[in-house]
């Protein structure tokens, strides 16, 4: 930061009773008002040097003594002062912190060369030109004072002259860059670091005012010198600058730190910043895009920048990560923690457009819908958690995808897992509903396996499960098995990556079995052990009974169509199941 020094004398400006004088033997003669102080002067330093004070005395008549007001002098007391300083001789240090008000100030009060050579006006130019436009904090400081003087700052070209001065020199190649600057990424730091990274400029611009930040922005732009990533990134740092960070509060918290006139400016500054984001894909990254989306659902901001978010967001989901999802909820009528109701808007957002601009059949459209729902079922299994989770959010949000989306199962059967163990009060209903989302026949066998043995699923499920697994292990398989992985429950889904395969993860089943045997030879109990089973354990016998039997049926058809040659042998053995099903 660069500062200039006017004048050799030392202060004797004193405060008296409210009232501003000077150390002099001379009495006063000039009394000037502003605001609710008043100043004791004399006019030989003044008059020769202002040129309204000279006219302004010359109407008074020139009395021994005149009292002027100047209520509406730019910058007002702090300005007035510098300027009154600078005509006694009294050292005054200038710097961009105040040399907007003193300009102002010095140009209302006629402070030009055609009253004297060297006056004010023209030192205080010099140093705008030499000084303040040459450094880069310097005109950022300097632009950012004209907030309060808006209208003087524009009429005399401070604004322009500033906003061209930051212009050229974020224009300016990174390897020329020799001026100081503020850069605070996790990570950097610049003594290891000899080369200047290409968006250095993005801090420093983050502290002006949103018009301002507008105006650098869209000149900018204009050149088409800069990537859509950097502008993308200055806008990102921007936001959070100035925007709440509501991923932790809640809506209570919310609304009482934030007064309606600062909701209000949010409201505008977020909307203007949407309107600057480049339309150009992966400008701005989808965790940016969906943060935005949570807080402009907060602060309410108009239905065009909701569209407009959502669609970007659907454009870049299959991009994100289960972490940029997760978003507490902040409506008072929910009493969930994670806000579902955003990512489902979103996920429908996508799906519509996947469907009208890809084909089903096509190799990256199919990538791209089962990569999303890898990572919708991967956020599944972490909102299963949330104890006041409704089931009814749970599988509206499971059903969204289409059945090409999931080449198996196993991790949606996770999710619904966890939510059963972390809702053991669900109703009937409800879990039937839950589980009537999976198909059985998509289910891996180890994940069979472990079904099998799910005392929290339906009977129906199970039923099902095991139906279909004895149907698989009848057809003849040339594939060698994969390799079995160790079933958790207690550890968090993995987060969903660019490289992962999907059903990876084994998070989300139980243990309490053990460890389920190889999958190429899936050692299950008998329907009629798994149904008997439930009995015991279910207080609806006669409803579990005629299950049963529905399943016992469906067993045998099976082995009758699939299995000829082992019914043969079966035969010459005793029946146990129709043993047990007789003793009821």
């Amino acid at each position: 930061m660069k500062f200039m020094k006017i004048g050799n004398r030392p202060d004797i400006f004193y405060t008296e009773e409210a009232r501003r004088s000077v150390s002099s033997d001379v009495p006063c003669d000039l009394i000037i008002q502003i605001n609710n102080t008043t100043y004791l002067l004399h006019k030989y330093p003044l008059l020769p040097k202002c040129g309204l004070l000279q006219r302004l005395c010359s109407e008074a008549g020139n009395p021994s003594e005149v009292t002027l007001e100047l209520h509406d002098i730019p910058g007002e007391e702090e300005a007035f002062e510098l300027c009154a300083k600078f005509c006694y001789g009294i050292t005054i240090n200038l710097s961009a912190h105040n040399f907007v008000p003193a300009f102002c100030a010095a140009k209302f009060l006629g402070m030009t060369e055609s009253l004297e050579k060297g006056n004010f006006v023209l030192k205080l130019e010099s140093f705008f030109k030499s000084c303040i436009l040459e450094g880069w904090k310097d005109s950022i400081v300097t632009l950012q004072t004209t907030e309060k003087l808006l209208e003087w700052s524009e009429n005399l070209g401070l604004i322009r002259q500033c906003i061209e001065s930051i212009f050229e020199k974020i224009l300016t190649h990174p390897s020329k860059v020799t001026w100081s600057y503020t850069y605070t990424r996790p990570g950097y730091t610049g003594k290891h670091n000899h080369s200047v990274p290409r968006d250095w400029w993005t801090e420093d611009i983050s502290n002006l005012d949103i018009d301002l930040f507008r105006t650098i922005i869209a000149a900018i732009r204009s050149t088409k010198m800069l990537s859509p990533q950097l502008i993308g990134e200055a806008l990102h740092v921007y936001a959070c600058r100035w925007l709440p960070d509501t991923s932790q509060s809640s809506p209570t918290e919310t609304s009482v730190s934030q007064t309606e006139s600062a909701v209000e400016k949010h409201r505008q500054m977020l909307e203007t910043i949407v309107n600057m984001i480049p339309s150009d894909r992966g400008s701005v990254s989808i965790g940016f895009l969906l943060r935005l989306l949570s807080k402009g659902k907060i602060i309410g901001v108009s239905p065009s920048t909701k569209t407009q978010l959502i669609r970007r967001c659907g454009q870049q989901l299959m991009e994100a990560t289960v972490k940029d999802l997760l978003f507490p909820s902040h409506s008072s009528s929910d009493q969930h923690f994670y806000d579902t109701d955003l990512v489902l808007t979103v996920l429908e957002s996508f799906l519509m457009q996947w469907r009208r601009q890809s084909s089903q059949e096509d190799g990256e459209s199919l990538r791209m819908i089962r990569k999303v729902a890898q990572l919708i079922d991967s956020y599944l299994q972490v909102v299963a958690r949330d104890v006041n989770m409704p089931a009814l959010k749970m599988a509206t949000l499971a059903e969204s995808l289409p059945e090409i989306a999931r080449p198996d199962h196993d991790n949606l059967y996770r999710a619904i897992n966890i939510y059963l163990k972390e809702h053991p009060d669900l109703s009937k209903a409800e879990r039937k509903r839950l589980c009537r989302i999976l198909d059985c026949q998509k289910l891996s066998p180890e994940v069979c396996a472990h079904a099998i043995k799910n005392e929290r699923l339906p009977l129906r499920t199970v039923v099902q499960v095991l139906f279909y697994e004895q149907e698989r292990g009848a057809r003849p398989t040339s594939r060698k098995p994969p390799p079995v992985e160790k079933i958790h429950e207690g550890e968090p889904p993995q987060s969903v990556s660019r490289g992962d395969n999907h059903g990876k993860s084994t998070s989300g089943l139980d243990e309490q079995f053990g460890r389920v045997g190889s999958v190429g030879k899936v050692t299950c109990p008998s329907l009629v052990q798994i149904v008997h089973h439930k009995m015991i354990k279910s207080d609806g016998k006669h409803q579990l009974e005629s299950e049963r039997k529905v399943g016992t049926g469906k067993l045998r058809e099976s082995e009758e169509e699939g299995m000829s040659g082992n019914l043969r042998e079966r035969k010459s053995k005793p029946d146990y199941s129709h043993e047990k099903g007789g003793n009821r």
